[in-house]
């Protein structure tokens, strides 16, 4: 290479050697005729001395810019002691330069390079530049993050056995799940292929084929709306296997997370994870991925309310499937009058008609809605919320799933509200591993009126709900998985259905999708199973949200290299983009402006 040494790797047990270095300017620095360079590149900083007796280089160091690429040749000294730099690896060294090389000029910037200067800088900005953006140390560091934790995950998973293959990216449309992106094919004119939205049936097909052990990092697509921990593009650490059962998959992916938790951070991560039911999580956290770093628990008092004197309440108690529930945000009396509303407008997205409070100040409760409780009422939520002064009550009354999806995300706000007065600690560096299990294996979707998969359409049901599938759907449970870590699902998967009379029977007795549909969408994977699958089992780990977790971001942007904005654009490349008429024609397909459409007659 054109470098003997990395910008990092410099110490006292190399002075004296004459060494190159290259890489980009950081900054540069003149004192008493000296000019004094950092010079950096992925690994990091050494000190680059021009001594004003070396008149050339001198000169041109003089006329160096931040950012521009130069090679250096020269001599490693130590520091004096009274210029030695502890904030830096190499900073007891330095090299005094004898030759210098520009290799490129950098342009004046669209923005400033220090992080806590770049930072301030609008996101798209810093995204048409990403190239420049990468190139900040810290940014580097989270690609690095994300190369060891792929790293760690292979090494675990071929160490257990598993082959790497490849599944194809162009697949055929089967609009069960998220949005698709569709692709013509130009040599079937009027057919598309998919994007595919994960290699799902590919990795059913190869336990069929017998591969037993399967893994790939896989890149999936999907076409929905962006958010934080959502790209249209994203990467799964994808895996099937054969002849197992769930304790198998749990004790595979807790390795592996262990191990990837280890070699990155250096963090002893404890197994096996604690598991706990979907209806177990709903009931405390009202989420199916709970974040158990801290406690603020939802109540149940339905049974209280049957014959309470608040209509509202009682009204609900009665109704056989509903609950009156409620969350004790302890400390956080002391909320605004904005938050109060944030919370209410959170709670009336999820279908509340308002949300109910008691505050407990003074010594005494403070609420409209008091007047209606009787003092064993009082009594009872005094007791099971432990209320103290100081403390504030909300409450749910709806169906079970509303009630619980309600205070979910008025746990999540109340938890923020307290960390930020210092009233909550919910320590970052602490590391909440969670099974979910025992999910219902389908839900009933109102606007359908018909069941759909909880998870997808080829999860095996626990075997002894089987006998419910025809006359009570919404009791059988699936033996699914999902794996959760501080509030966030890493990933989830299931033991498959592998007999392809059950399948056929999920298909179309249960999610009643028409025998002709089933068979175009599904019709070979339905062959392939009557010529010897075998029992298999499988989970998906979104790779951004892992290694956003192992950084410590809250978004997902942050550790994807190239990644789209919120529209979709990738600003950096100016896509998407038009085509041309040439392009469009070859694939036989016009562009319609609906507008256009609605005005023909």
């Amino acid at each position: 290479m054109l470098r003997t040494h990395h910008c990092n790797s410099l110490s006292t047990a190399d002075s004296g050697k004459h060494v190159t270095l290259i890489g980009w300017v950081d900054t540069v620095r003149d004192l008493g005729g000296v000019r004094f360079v950092d010079l950096r590149d992925r690994e990091g900083i050494t000190q680059v001395v021009f001594h004003p007796d070396r008149a050339d280089i001198h000169a041109q160091a003089h006329h160096l810019k931040s950012e521009s690429v130069i090679q250096i040749s020269g001599t490693v000294v130590k520091r004096d002691a009274d210029t030695i730099n502890p904030k830096m690896a190499t900073g007891e060294v330095e090299v005094t330069a004898d030759t210098l090389t520009v290799h490129n000029v950098c342009q004046p910037l669209p923005f400033p390079m220090e992080d806590d200067k770049a930072d301030k800088v609008g996101e798209d900005l810093r995204l048409a530049f990403r190239y420049l953006d990468l190139r900040r140390p810290r940014n580097l560091g989270l690609v690095k993050t994300r190369a060891h934790a792929a790293q760690a995950i292979r090494h675990t998973l071929e160490g257990e056995g598993f082959l790497e293959v490849e599944t194809p990216m162009l697949f055929k449309s089967t609009p069960e799940g998220a949005r698709e992106f569709l692709v013509p094919s130009r040599l079937s004119p009027g057919t598309f292929y998919a994007l595919a939205q994960s290699p799902q049936q590919y990795k059913q097909m190869l336990m069929v084929a017998g591969v037993e052990k399967y893994y790939q990092l896989a890149r999936c697509f999907r076409d929905e709306d962006l958010r934080a921990d959502r790209q249209l593009e994203f990467t799964q650490v994808d895996l099937e296997m054969s002849f197992i059962d769930r304790e198998d998959m749990y004790a595979l992916i807790e390795k592996m997370l262990q191990r990837t938790w280890k070699q990155v951070l250096g963090v002893d991560i404890p197994t096996p994870f604690p598991r706990m039911s979907f209806q177990e999580a709903m009931d405390r956290y009202g989420v199916d991925k709970p974040d158990t770093r801290f406690a603020l628990e939802i109540v149940d008092f339905t049974d209280i309310f049957k014959q309470s004197a608040f209509k509202v309440f009682n009204s609900i108690a009665n109704t056989p499937g509903s609950v009156v529930r409620a969350i004790n945000a302890k400390g956080l009396a002391d909320i605004t009058q904005g938050e109060l509303i944030n919370l209410e407008t959170i709670a009336k997205t999820l279908g509340a008609k308002g949300l109910a409070f008691i505050k407990a100040e003074n010594g005494e409760w403070k609420s409209p809605i008091l007047k209606f409780f009787s003092d064993a009422e009082k009594a009872a939520l005094k007791e099971r919320l432990n209320i103290e002064d100081g403390d504030i009550i909300f409450f749910a009354a709806a169906p079970w799933t509303q009630a619980s999806a309600i205070l979910g995300r008025i746990r999540l706000e109340s938890a923020r509200y307290l960390q930020q007065r210092g009233k909550l600690d919910i320590p970052a560096d602490k590391f909440n591993f969670l099974w979910v299990i025992e999910f219902p294996l389908m839900l009933w979707d109102e606007e359908e009126k018909r069941f759909l998969s909880a998870h997808h359409p080829f999860t095996a049901p626990v075997k002894e709900d089987e006998p419910l599938l025809d006359s009570a759907p919404e009791k059988v449970r699936g033996q699914h998985y999902d794996i959760v870590l501080n509030g966030v699902e890493l990933g989830g998967g299931s033991i498959r259905i592998h007999n392809p009379d059950m399948q056929k029977r999920i298909f179309e007795n249960v999610l009643k999708i028409p025998a002709d549909i089933v068979e175009s969408r599904f019709g070979y994977m339905l062959k392939a199973f009557s010529y010897g699958a075998p029992p298999h089992g499988g989970i998906a780990l979104g790779l951004d949200r892992l290694v956003a977790m192992l950084a410590g971001r809250s978004s997902i942007r942050d550790i994807i290299a190239f990644p789209k904005t919120q529209r979709g654009q990738d600003l950096m490349a100016e896509s998407p983009a038009p085509v041309t008429p040439r392009q469009l024609r070859d694939l036989r397909i016009a562009i319609v402006d609906p507008e256009d459409e609605k005005k023909k007659p």
